[in-house]
């Protein structure tokens, strides 16, 4: 009998926009798991909910989300995708953690104080008890991994920290301890014009992002105009030449160069070269899912069975794992 599979989780919070950065830094390396493991992708929208939404922007932000997973080669039958809100355990589970996790640990969570300062009108408890939905979302499934980016370490740690504590209040082998899971290439995007930043989907100033489903036009025209340095050489030197070295890891990713490969290439050549090539590569390598994704908007009908298919699998697990917690926390199970 084969080895069991490791369990993967992941999510993205439906607010924004995919960009290149999210294909490159998480769905093209989801795709390239969904072989080796046993692999959970959410939609997060009750997450996008501790910042105001509009609802009809919200709803066609998750159809879309959807559609550009599936149109960059996730396959719906080899992992499990679906809608948070679809599967309610994932709140049940997450008010027994919230009553579990001590305020102070929730204070000294980095992105609460972030977000705060930046939606100072809105700070409300959803965003204060963002953490522990996360858990939820994490020990639902029993996950063994979960890949995370610099923001979100602190969150697994707090709920790594929370299945000692419910073990310590209910006992040992209900919750299963996740550990980060570290990608292979660890290809970090930046901001195209501030590229000490990160490349962000929330980014509100349009020129610093490429989103998956962008208009090829407007991806060249980005593309080209984003930030380089002073000097002319084209060498891989985050600390000092930032802007180029950016454009570099998306050409090494996107195209399987080594960097030394791709320094040899233009030694001699101005940044404009590199630019152009690189606009290139960006459109074609997007063009399929570009046009997977209009095909696939077009029968929302086909989106809803996918998602409710999605939903109705991962609800098998989740509430496998919630009956386990309410037996364990004390509730009185509900009699059919």
């Amino acid at each position: 009998m084969p080895p069991m599979k490791k369990t993967i989780l992941s999510g993205s919070t439906v607010t924004g926009n995919l960009t290149l950065g999210n294909y490159i830094g998480a769905i093209n390396n989801w795709r390239q798991l969904q072989d080796d493991y046993d692999c959970l992708y959410f939609l997060a929208d009750l997450h996008a909910l501790t910042v105001h939404q509009d609802p009809a922007i919200l709803r066609e932000r998750i159809y879309s989300f959807f559609a550009q997973y599936l149109a960059l080669g996730l396959d719906p039958q080899k992992n499990i995708i679906f809608a948070q809100s679809h599967v309610h355990e994932h709140t049940e589970l997450s008010w027994i953690l919230t009553c579990l996790t001590p305020m102070g640990a929730l204070n000294r969570m980095t992105q609460f104080k972030e977000k705060s300062a930046k939606h100072t009108k809105n700070i409300n408890a959803g965003l204060f008890t963002y953490p522990t939905l996360m858990a939820a979302d994490i020990l639902l499934y029993q996950a063994d991994l979960v890949p995370v980016g610099e923001d979100q370490k602190q969150h697994l740690e707090l709920c790594r920290d929370l299945v000692g504590t419910f073990e310590n209040h209910y006992g040992k082998g209900l919750l299963k301890m996740p550990e980060p899971y570290i990608g292979k290439t660890g290809a970090r995007v930046m901001s195209l014009q501030d590229p000490i930043k990160k490349m962000s989907k929330s980014d509100e100033v349009e020129k610093n992002f490429v989103a998956v489903i962008e208009d090829p036009k407007s991806i060249e025209k980005k593309i080209k105009s984003a930030a380089t340095d002073s000097g002319s050489e084209i060498r891989f030197d985050p600390e000092m030449k930032p802007g180029v070295s950016n454009l570099l890891t998306i050409y090494s990713v996107l195209a399987g160069k080594s960097m030394a490969e791709l320094e040899a290439a233009y030694a001699g050549k101005m940044y404009g070269h590199l630019k152009v090539d690189l606009a290139e590569l960006v459109v074609e390598t997007l063009r399929p899912a570009r046009e997977r994704y209009a095909d696939l908007m077009k029968n929302r009908d086909h989106l809803d069975q996918l998602l409710a298919s999605g939903a109705a699998r991962a609800q098998v697990r989740a509430q496998e794992t919630l009956k386990k917690v309410y037996q364990a926390v004390g509730l009185v199970p509900r009699k059919a």
